[in-house]
């Protein structure tokens, strides 16, 4: 089974797209399914996890819609207000989808590095883990520090961290967000995807870039731990589909091939919980 577990659709017409503006030329239009349908077909994919692209309930809620309708949509990882005062019991009643997998506060976009370590989060993480939900980590690396906290104080939220939190390929910087995912892969349960490492490498990247990264979370998290996807369409800003996964082929050749079917497809429909 192939699953790619990171994906998006939007609509610009909706309007909650705060982040997607005119500058991004090649995305700034609407990406729906059957723009998607033909490339997963041609790459061999089977399903998709569909992840929030927007800080609203609104668009969660279109995701929702979209999954019901579209076969080849196996799960959506969606968005609530973290810090609202009812935020859990928002959270349980979402929860009845059964679509929905989890969630992603855009802890990217949020000025405090720290914000995911306040107090009044509490109550949305433990509705998380309560409700059987899954959290994905939206970091860079200079939030890796204070992940290796939140985890640590919740170790039974399934977490995982996207595209490898965003490390400065692009400027070969490593060293740093190699120790620091190490130590998480170490010391918590949390998975990481292999994906969205394309858009942080220069134009003319190359798989000898993404290399050492990509080695590197092989060693540490291993192919147990580790979720492919695509991070389409925000990934054809570097890459096709079709380049992405050959170049996903090329850097996981040599392993064997039950642990590259368990990266391609497999930790995702378990750690997803995908129908």
């Amino acid at each position: 089974m192939r699953i790619d577990a990171h994906q998006h659709f939007w609509a610009l017409a909706r309007g909650d797209y705060g982040w997607l503006t005119a500058d991004l030329a090649p995305i700034y239009r609407d990406f729906l399914p059957p723009d998607l349908a033909p490339l997963l077909q041609t790459a061999g994919i089977e399903g998709t996890v569909l992840v929030q692209a927007a800080p609203t309930e609104a668009e969660t809620q279109f995701m929702l819609e979209l999954a019901e309708a579209h076969d080849f949509i196996k799960g959506v990882v969606g968005w609530t207000d973290f810090e609202a005062a009812d935020a859990a019991q928002r959270i349980g009643e979402m929860a009845k989808s059964p679509w929905l997998a989890g969630f992603r506060p855009m802890i990217q976009d949020i000025a405090d590095p720290g914000w995911m370590l306040g107090e009044k989060l509490a109550p949305a993480f433990e509705a998380l883990i309560a409700s059987g939900l899954t959290f994905d980590a939206l970091t860079k690396p200079q939030h890796l520090k204070n992940l290796l906290v939140l985890l640590k104080r919740y170790p039974d939220m399934k977490t995982v961290i996207d595209h490898g939190s965003k490390p400065d390929i692009a400027g070969g910087v490593i060293d740093q967000w190699a120790a620091d995912m190490e130590a998480i892969a170490k010391e918590t349960n949390a998975l990481c995807k292999l994906s969205g490492l394309v858009t942080e490498a220069s134009p003319q990247w190359s798989t000898a870039d993404l290399r050492p990264y990509v080695r590197h979370l092989l060693a540490t998290f291993g192919p147990g731990r580790l979720i492919w996807g695509s991070d389409w369409p925000v990934s054809t800003l570097a890459a096709t589909y079709t380049q992405w996964t050959a170049a996903t082929a090329e850097l996981l050749s040599g392993l064997p091939q039950p642990e590259i079917d368990a990266i391609m497809g497999y930790n995702a429909v378990h750690f997803y919980g995908l129908k």
